[in-house]
């Protein structure tokens, strides 16, 4: 560790090209790069096999040295304050880079996958909680189709709770996704709200993926006219709509408990 190099500067270079990376989409895609915050975040990215680069590290509110990086510098209280994203991490910043999200690339951990496919998720708060969720049942996998956000936006990896790192994700465009499914063998379970069955009665113990839209217009005309068999959780109230986490949190813990966890 350089503990002689400090940066106090607020324009120095790294300084902005953090707060670039930070704030701006185009800039992760087109360095390949993005920013971690916070301990636990960053252990789980190495565990998940991410390189970090950079770790910055506030000497006034805590030490780096439990994390491995390839280059380590120390920035002042006011620099760090100025990058974290939010006002309770620990004093440490990385840079790190992206990975691949091709279809190609993907490998199930089972030969009975369960997996989750999200279609055009647009707030990164729900992209991460669909993450969390996927962690929490232990999936196979989850493939995002037409992303309106990008998978390394700050947002999500603090919504995700850092679980964006360990989680296999796939992402390409609908069309791909189904065409991946069916190549797979894997069936094609909708949640909409017409010509469906209720997800109790849905078998779920073949290889199967739950997929679910957006709340304002749900699922594209792609997926329900490839969808093997619609699925729906009955409404009891005045809205016929839930959170799209919180729908898809039922219908996957359904899964695994016909599954026997």
């Amino acid at each position: 560790m350089d503990s002689q190099k400090i940066i106090t500067s607020l324009q120095n270079p790294l300084v902005k090209k953090v707060l670039q990376l930070k704030e701006k989409s185009r800039e992760r895609k087109k360095t390949g790069l993005f920013i971690i915050e916070g301990f636990r975040e960053i252990k789980l990215a190495q565990k998940g096999g991410y390189i970090i680069e950079t770790l910055l590290y506030c000497e006034d509110i805590n030490s780096s040295s439990e994390i491995k990086a390839h280059e380590q510098i120390a920035i002042s209280q006011a620099v760090y304050e100025k990058l974290a994203y939010r006002q309770t991490t620990e004093g440490v910043l990385a840079i790190a880079k992206s990975k691949s999200h091709g279809l190609d690339s993907l490998k199930f951990k089972t030969e009975n996958p369960l997996i989750l496919v999200a279609e055009a998720p647009e707030k990164p708060g729900n992209i991460g909680a669909l993450l969390r969720t996927v962690d929490a049942a232990n999936l196979d996998a989850v493939l995002i189709a037409n992303p309106k956000s990008d998978l390394y936006n700050p947002n999500v990896i603090r919504s995700s709770v850092g679980c964006v790192f360990t989680t296999k994700v796939g992402i390409s465009t609908t069309e791909e996704i189904i065409s991946f499914l069916k190549q797979q063998g894997i069936s094609i379970n909708c949640a909409a709200l017409t010509a469906s069955k209720n997800y109790v009665e849905t078998d779920f113990t073949q290889p199967t993926a739950i997929v679910v839209g957006t709340e304002a217009t749900g699922l594209s005309d792609a997926w329900l006219a490839n969808s093997d068999q619609n699925i729906i959780i009955p409404m009891q109230g005045e809205i016929d709509s839930m959170n799209v986490s919180v729908s898809a949190a039922i219908l996957i813990f359904e899964a695994k408990r016909q599954r026997g966890f």
